[in-house]
């Protein structure tokens, strides 16, 4: 149902700063953050390499908790001070992680950061774009996701310089960033809108088009895994390239995240989400391909850039296919929370897996890469394997008519 009430102009901007801020806190630096600390992490004793990578995965599995916790979480709060609470849980976990009291302690902050991080990005969209005029929300959910791409890149800058100060100053550093954000956002939440109850409704149905959509969305999590948790020390240790450099392409990744989501969004509006998600597809599979491969400062920075902006480009681009699946918009915000927990579910099995498989390789980066190439693969093919599995039962049958 189309909204009744067009929010004066001027009033929707809060609500896009606190968007913007709240993606770029519990995604953006929360967990994209920690992707260059691990090569610090290991080379200052902190924790060892199988213990770095497992806690990596730890902020995975909380943003799958967080993306199954978020409604109910809003249903009793509400979605204000939902939000509010969960940049406060990240930053208190910034400030916990300066702390390596033990494998456990650091663990549970991690996980914790990740269950506020799936939290915010279930309710996020839903709580802001009520407040924005229906010819604004393309622009809206674009700013709101680039906070993830802010994130990235802010954190490949911010990183280095404060790992000259300390391991223990740089979560510190972080979690005063976190703390200046939160407080900055804070009176841009708008108040919470009445809920209708879509679960309950009988007449609640989610198109079954969309599960085909789901598994997609889940693949391309398990295709952006390795990347996101392993380039900066693929560079860094694996070619023996140093942290330093390993800072620098994790600031290339950055910069791609934040060409993201408005690239990725422009092509949906020029030609449809469903062939925009091709052609991502296939140029994500080509770039983690030649990732494995490639061993020049040039070839790994164009590669970063293109890779980098996938993870934040891929959540407007399946939002926007959700819109162009189902029309109803209080549907919509249902699919859009389920499409979320499989994204969550996928990348939080891929985090451990991808992990296990590290730890078994010895430290084998370039296999990674090769088994995300092909899990992107797999994304690609799922749609038109799935139509021609759709066909074979009536092919079957009229090929049987005449003899039956």
């Amino acid at each position: 149902m189309p909204d009744t009430h067009t929010p004066p102009r001027r009033s929707m901007w809060p609500p896009i700063f606190a968007g913007l801020c709240a993606s770029l806190v519990s995604i953006g630096l929360a967990r994209f953050a920690y992707t260059p600390l691990v090569p610090s992490l290991i080379q200052a004793h902190w924790f060892s390499a199988s213990d770095v990578v497992y806690l990596g995965a730890a902020n995975l599995v909380g943003y799958l908790i967080g993306a199954l916790m978020g409604r109910p979480i809003a249903q009793r709060l509400g979605n204000q001070t939902s939000l509010r609470l969960m940049m406060v849980l990240v930053t208190l976990a910034f400030f916990a992680c300066g702390f390596p009291l033990s494998v456990f302690w650091f663990f549970a902050w991690r996980l914790l950061s990740g269950i506020a991080g799936g939290a915010i990005m279930v309710l996020v969209a839903a709580t802001v774009l009520p407040h924005v005029p229906a010819a604004r929300r393309g622009l809206a959910s674009g700013a709101i996701f680039l906070g993830i791409g802010l994130g990235v890149a802010g954190s490949g800058t911010i990183v280095p310089p404060l790992l000259s100060l300390g391991l223990q100053q740089t979560w510190i550093g972080l979690g005063l960033l976190s703390l200046g954000l939160t407080t900055a956002s804070w009176f841009g939440w708008p108040a919470d809108a009445s809920h209708t109850a879509v679960e309950q409704s009988p007449s609640a149905v989610i198109p079954r088009s969309v599960n085909l959509l789901f598994a997609q969305y889940g693949l391309m999590a398990a295709g952006l895994v390795p990347a996101m948790m392993f380039l900066a020390d693929y560079v860094a240790r694996g070619l023996g390239d140093g942290a330093h450099v390993g800072a620098m392409i994790w600031v290339m990744y950055g910069l791609g995240a934040i060409v993201g989501p408005v690239s990725y969004g422009f092509l949906a509006d020029q030609l449809g989400a469903k062939v925009t998600i091709r052609l991502v597809l296939a140029m994500q599979a080509c770039a983690a391909a030649l990732l494995s491969v490639a061993s020049s400062f040039t070839a790994l920075a164009v590669l970063a850039v293109i890779i980098g902006a996938f993870a934040p480009g891929s959540v407007p681009l399946a939002l926007a296919r959700v819109r162009e699946l189902v029309p109803n918009h209080h549907l919509q915000q249902l699919a859009w929370s389920r499409a979320t927990v499989s994204f969550a579910a996928f990348q939080a099995i891929a985090g451990f897996a991808y992990s296990a498989l590290f730890n078994a390789s010895g430290g084998h980066h370039a296999l990674l890469f090769m088994v995300a190439t092909g899990v992107i693969v797999i994304a690609l093919l799922l749609e038109p394997l799935t139509r021609l599995l759709n066909r074979l039962p009536s092919s079957h049958a009229q090929t049987c008519s005449p003899t039956a």
